[in-house]
């Protein structure tokens, strides 16, 4: 089995900065993918953020410039550093997982407020 826990979430004003972190634990020999999703209200769960075991990355049009992720793979851990969040992002953001033969894995969500 594997474990995913995020943090980091929270309320934040408009314009303000917010770091979210998610490690993976457990039966992980190979990681093929690590990203950030989110799911807003009335809306379906989409890409915010990915990293891939190659070191290529993909950003939703929405947080270009404005969201990076991270990776260390020493720890399975990535980041996602969000900087000048708009009433927008407001969102539960969920960490993902993804491992050979098509594992894929989720985390419970956390939940992230940007205030107007």
């Amino acid at each position: 089995q594997v474990q995913l826990v995020e943090s980091g979430g929270g309320l934040v004003q408009a314009g303000g900065s917010l770091r979210l972190s998610c490690t993976a634990s457990g039966s992980i020999f190979s990681i093929n993918a690590m990203g950030w999703y989110r799911q807003g209200p009335g809306k379906q769960r989409e890409l915010v953020a990915r990293t891939t075991s190659g070191g290529r990355t993909t950003y939703a049009g929405s947080v270009k410039g404005r969201f990076t992720i991270s990776r260390d793979n020493a720890k399975n851990t990535i980041n996602l550093q969000m900087n000048s969040l708009k009433p927008e992002d407001t969102a539960v953001y969920y960490c993902k997982i993804e491992l050979p033969r098509g594992y894929d894995y989720w985390g419970q969500g956390t939940q992230v407020t940007v205030s107007s």
